[in-house]
């Protein structure tokens, strides 16, 4: 069973669209997994903006990876140094702790996470 930063059992962060390294709705990973998609975020204009300036355009589709591009108020599996990236320059969108793996407590603290903790529906 695959844990959340929160030691409970790691939740789906989202099935529309499809998000995860194995696009089963899950922010899971492998060793192939070099980006280490382990954070589920509630992307933000200014998100997705940052990272397309820093080579990672996420809101242009790619019909062949299946991918439909990303518009703010959509939940992704982010690679945890890209989102640690934006927090250091203000630009981290919020997360949902029950969805993010454990597996990011290897880069950095529950108390950095639970900052930018989605509280809502």
């Amino acid at each position: 069973m695959e844990l959340n930063v929160l030691n409970t059992p790691l939740l789906s962060c989202c099935n529309d669209p499809l998000t995860g390294y194995f696009r089963d709705g899950f922010c899971r990973t492998i060793n192939e997994d070099f980006g280490t998609h382990t954070v589920c975020a509630i992307v933000t204009k200014e998100f997705l903006t940052y990272s397309a300036s820093r080579g990672n355009d996420l809101m242009t589709p790619i019909p062949h990876y299946n991918f439909p591009g990303l518009k703010p108020g959509d939940k992704w599996c982010l690679c945890i140094s890209r989102w640690l990236e934006a927090e250091k320059v203000g630009k981290a969108p919020y997360i949902i702790l029950e969805a993010t793996h454990i597996k990011s407590l290897q880069y950095t603290t529950l108390e950095i996470l639970k900052k930018y903790e989605f509280v809502g529906s």
